[in-house]
């Protein structure tokens, strides 16, 4: 957690540990940054406030291999495991700073934390978004307690406009990073799901520009059982934290997307002790493609009921793109960390993904404009139990024969060798049939 106020030196003494802002923590103090003590501490603290999310056995271990259990943090009160280490962090203000009051400049997972919590404890909670956030996004932090300004036209605006209240008002301004309260609090969702699902091989996480996550469980996890596999995984578009660690000291991906979908998972702004601790403890870090999360996402909403954003969904996504072969018949738990995505993104998608799956496919053929051709060929698509989502008709711009129309469908398959069935079949009947490739 970035601090940043004229008290920068409030929560020097929340942890005997905890680093100077301006210091940087080499390999070898690693383990007196973060202990497993603090992370024990912090999952005493904050027990009464956060949910302890069910770590249960998914119906995907059949498809995959392995027996898979899915630690389902988006069912925290703010959709986001981001919750335990905001928390955490709130507890350990001093009272004067509690009353003064907490200002954070974003729409982020981390920002509903705040906005949530500190109205909890009374604390008073700004938000400072730009004017472009969507309106779902600012009314949440809204109704959780928070006072939400809109102010400039990007994120760095915000981020300046807070900056100079909190200097004006003596509140706290908070940026996520990586100190040692909010690693610890971070943590705890390594210490439930140790007890919840005995003799672990491995843990998958996501990870990305924030890795507090992965970080802080991997510390956990690490003391409770060494063989236990820390595992990280982040996007093949910004592969900031593998490129990081390659170079020893965070770095920025220029080719960093700020797409709303990918959220936190783009994120550029962890620091060194994340990183530090992460090539320490992380056993692996890999990465996918876009592709692979937008299917995750769509397992996750057939198998799991789960509505999960990109952050949430990335983990899975690493056996999805069969990236870790070395876990089949492994006993492995995945952290589903965050369900924050808006309604109009999750539409695209679902569309999308089903699209990517060969569940969805579109064809065009042309047909004579005469009675009874139409039928026919509803008929092979009735036979070949294809569910219709849209049929065109184009008769004036059809450059083939006179009195032809062109027929353009949109059905659903319920899988890739029904669809290859469905194309087969028609293209004995109609040889110039022509697909669109997804």
């Amino acid at each position: 957690m970035k601090i940043v106020s004229r008290n920068e030196e409030l929560l020097r003494d929340a942890l005997s540990c905890s680093p100077q802002p301006s210091s940087r923590t080499s390999l070898a103090s690693c383990s007196k940054l973060i202990r497993f003590e603090d992370i024990s501490a912090a999952a005493f603290k904050i027990q009464c406030g956060i949910q302890k999310t069910p770590c249960m056995y998914s119906r995907l271990s059949k498809q995959y291999g392995m027996d898979i259990y899915l630690k389902k943090e988006f069912l925290q009160y703010t959709g986001s495991v981001k919750e335990r280490g905001v928390l955490y962090l709130l507890m350990s203000l001093p009272q004067e700073q509690q009353r003064k009051g907490v200002i954070v400049a974003s729409d982020s997972n981390f920002s509903m934390a705040v906005a949530y919590h500190a109205a909890e404890l009374r604390v008073p909670v700004f938000v400072i978004v730009p004017t472009g956030t969507a309106p779902a996004r600012a009314r949440m932090c809204r109704d959780y307690g928070a006072m939400v300004i809109s102010y400039g036209a990007t994120a760095k605006d915000s981020q300046v406009h807070a900056r100079r209240l909190a200097q004006e008002n003596s509140y706290l301004y908070l940026e996520e990073e990586d100190s040692a309260v909010y690693l610890s609090g971070l943590g705890t969702v390594a210490l439930e799901m140790y007890e919840q699902v005995p003799k672990l091989d491995a843990v998958i996480f996501p990870a990305g520009g924030h890795c507090g996550l992965l970080a802080g469980s991997a510390a956990a996890l690490k003391h409770l059982n060494p063989h236990i596999s820390v595992i990280g995984v982040e996007s093949e578009s910004f592969p900031v934290l593998q490129q990081s660690l390659k170079a020893g000291h965070p770095t920025e991906d220029q080719a960093c997307n700020n797409h709303h979908f990918y959220g936190d998972v783009s994120g550029v702004c962890f620091g060194s002790n994340s990183l530090q601790l992460t090539g320490k403890l992380v056993d692996k870090v890999v990465a996918v493609r876009e592709e692979d999360i937008l299917i995750s996402m769509l397992r996750l909403l057939e198998y799991e009921r789960a509505t999960v954003d990109a952050e949430g969904a990335i983990a899975l996504a690493a056996l999805v793109a069969g990236k870790l072969p070395e876990l089949k018949g492994k006993r492995v738990a995945i952290v589903i960390c965050s369900g924050n995505l808006e309604l109009h993104l999750l539409q695209q998608c679902i569309a999308r993904a089903l699209t990517l799956d060969n569940r969805v496919c579109r064809f065009s053929l042309v047909i004579s404009d005469c009675p009874g051709d139409m039928s026919k060929l509803l008929e092979i698509l009735a036979r070949e139990e294809v569910r219709v989502l849209d049929i065109k008709q184009e008769r004036t711009f059809v450059t083939s024969e006179l009195f032809t129309v062109q027929v353009t469908c949109t059905v659903e398959t319920r899988d890739k060798i029904h669809t290859s069935q469905l194309r087969n079949a028609l293209l004995e009947r109609y040889p110039r049939a022509a697909w669109t490739e997804r």
